[in-house]
């Protein structure tokens, strides 16, 4: 039997090794892949139906995209248990950080933990939970004083007298009694503000249009609405407006793009914008950091202050951020 040729053995060896190769090249795509995967990060927030979610959710999108990382954007539409299976979904991708608006301040405290155990870090944005030291970081708006600038311009525009109407948030959420009560402790002072009907619309347009037409039927002479936020702003603009009603004083609270045009119209008088797009880029930059190091480098409870609209200034701002 003839014994293979030098040259063969050399090509046969040489076979032998480009497989190796190959085989090693395949382990290290596997290796590329399962960090790629790691390097996501989740982003859950209520309806992109409001413009202040939409921005929050794209503007953490677009950080994080730019800092390398895979994103997924998903809404829980303030339904507590659709936010444990988003949570839940990211804990099983693995996620390297979860960027979240909540769904309850005290509701969202268990898949928090949760996720905070599987280590997967979670960073809160805009609304904060009943709990500390289980979120890396809880990043809001300063609702306390965004809501007393509000109500001290809300008091100058009605020469410090008359009868208001206020309408607040979901009672679940934090930022609805936090709100609530920096316009109480302005408007306290000034005993000839006399608030004639306080009723939650729950956020909600629609809902905000219905209950004040049943106020205006009781109080059709109000002077004022004062409201948690601007979509019930709009809805108290809408039924003012269907029941004829002018020279009412209207403020809200957000910056939303809608209630900037209302105020340029001269519908509203005032809001205060809510940096949702620096608190949401914030988040992000935070959790990078944290991915990296293990360390944010900044409490866990951070507030941004807001920055009050008005028709002289209007013009200097954007969506839900300032020009």
């Amino acid at each position: 039997m003839m014994r293979p040729s030098r040259t063969a053995q050399c090509i046969a060896t040489l076979a032998a090794c480009l497989m190796v190769v190959t085989a090693c090249g395949g382990s290290e795509d596997s290796a590329d892949s399962a960090a790629s995967e790691e390097k996501l990060i989740a982003i859950i927030t209520p309806s992109p139906d409001n413009p202040f979610f939409k921005a929050e959710a794209d503007s953490a999108k677009k950080k994080a995209a730019g800092l390398g990382y895979k994103t997924s954007v998903a809404s829980h539409d303030d339904d507590p248990n659709k936010q444990s299976e988003l949570i839940d979904a990211a804990i099983s991708r693995k996620a390297a950080a979860i960027i979240l608006d909540n769904a309850g301040a005290d509701a969202s405290i268990g898949p928090i933990r949760k996720a905070d155990k599987a280590g997967v870090p979670v960073f809160l944005i805009d609304r904060e939970i009943n709990e500390t030291g289980i979120a890396k970081a809880q990043i809001v708006s300063n609702n306390a004083q965004g809501a007393q600038v509000v109500a001290q311009e809300f008091i100058t525009a009605m020469k410090g007298k008359g009868d208001y109407v206020e309408l607040t948030g979901k009672e679940s959420d934090t930022n609805a009694g936090v709100r609530s009560k920096g316009f109480t402790d302005v408007l306290s002072q000034y005993p000839d503000m006399k608030r004639v009907a306080r009723q939650t619309a729950n956020w909600d347009q629609q809902e905000a249009f219905s209950k004040m037409e049943t106020i205006l039927q009781r109080f059709p002479r109000i002077d004022g609405v004062i409201a948690g936020n601007d979509t019930m702003a709009l809805g108290a603009v809408a039924a003012l407006k269907s029941a004829k009603r002018s020279g009412v004083t209207v403020v809200g609270f957000d910056g939303s793009p809608d209630a900037i045009a209302q105020i340029k119209a001269g519908t509203m008088h005032a809001t205060a914008l809510q940096p949702a797009a620096l608190g949401a880029e914030r988040a992000v930059e935070q959790a990078d950091k944290y991915i990296k190091s293990g360390k944010t480098g900044q409490p866990e409870k951070q507030a941004i202050d807001c920055e009050l609209i008005t028709k002289e200034n209007a013009d200097q701002f954007g969506v839900f951020a300032k020009l």
